[in-house]
């Protein structure tokens, strides 16, 4: 459903914004996988898995930042809590969005890796955009 402009757009280092059923709205990090899922980590404990054991449904909106011509991707779907390849995902996403010889980032990288976290995968069953 995502197509190779999407992924595109989607790989750039960007933020999305996560919103989980009955949860607020979250910036995050993510990763547009080569299948066409969506993925983020988050600590096991985070009140959005909590959440998504009760409901499943999430979506993710990324835009493009100021500057730059109008465009947005929203996925919405269901999301899977997995228990492997967080720590991986962060450390990938750590060096997409962070200068990593920073060392203030690579103390906060450091940090994150210490924690007990998921991997969390959204399905999409919708995909929405719009582009000038």
């Amino acid at each position: 459903m995502l197509t190779p402009e999407d992924l595109e757009f989607l790989r750039r280092p960007l933020h999305g914004f996560l919103t989980v059923a009955g949860g607020p709205v979250r910036p995050v990090w993510f990763e547009a996988t080569d299948d066409g899922a969506v993925q983020l980590f988050t600590p096991r404990e985070s009140p959005k898995v909590r959440r998504l054991e009760n409901d499943s449904r999430a979506s993710i909106l990324v835009a493009a930042p100021v500057g730059e011509r109008e465009r947005w991707v929203s996925v919405s779907g269901r999301v899977t809590v997995e228990p492997d390849g967080a720590h991986e995902l962060a450390a990938r996403l750590g060096g997409r969005y962070w200068d990593l010889e920073d060392a203030d980032h690579a103390d906060a990288l450091a940090g994150i890796q210490t924690l007990d976290l998921v991997r969390l995968v959204i399905r999409p069953e919708k995909v929405s955009r719009y582009s000038m």
